[in-house]
């Protein structure tokens, strides 16, 4: 014969009902992850563009299409930061708003033996700018460019424009050359 007790299976119930809810309580105490940088918006004051992330994305199109990783240079993070807030001040979307690139390069002490760039502007996050060039043909022949293995990128915040931020990415291959 066997016994039932009801009051021990109801016990049981409501005790991993309690251990449930406090795990629960643990668990929503915990700090969510921060929004990946890809997806903040650039379009305030102080924002800067994650290069490193940038690095990331283009590195990684880069080598799922077969070419070579791409790493962060500072002289060309100086001359995208520089066209950037070119564009920026001036409102206006070009390569050549104060200099043509090639003129740009140079000036800049910068020899390639071969480099290319990318402008875009409304772009309010790097998801957006990455998938903006990616999608536009020129824009994504440029980001394959073959032997490319340096870039610099950079986005400037133009609160009175229309576009709100303006970017500017460049891939280059240095010539290493002496002389």
């Amino acid at each position: 014969m066997t016994f039932h007790r009801p009051w021990v299976c109801l016990g049981a119930r409501l005790a991993a009902i309690a251990v449930t809810a406090l795990l629960c309580a643990c668990a929503g105490e915990r700090d969510l992850p921060a929004e990946p940088s890809f997806y903040a918006s650039l379009a305030t004051k102080d924002a800067q563009v994650d290069a490193a992330m940038a690095a990331s994305m283009i590195s990684g199109y880069r080598t799922n299409n077969g070419l070579t990783a791409v790493t962060l240079d500072p002289e060309l993070m100086k001359l995208a930061a520089a066209q950037a807030q070119a564009m920026a001040g001036r409102d206006t979307l070009s390569h050549d708003v104060a200099r043509s690139f090639h003129d740009r390069l140079r000036g800049g002490g910068y020899r390639a033996r071969t480099a290319a760039e990318n402008v875009g502007a409304g772009y309010h996050t790097l998801a957006q700018a990455f998938s903006g060039w990616r999608d536009s043909p020129p824009h994504r022949a440029n980001m394959l460019l073959k032997g490319a293995t340096r870039m610099g990128i950079a986005a400037a915040y133009a609160p009175k424009s229309k576009y709100k931020v303006f970017w500017a990415l460049i891939l280059a291959e240095p010539d290493e050359r002496r002389g």
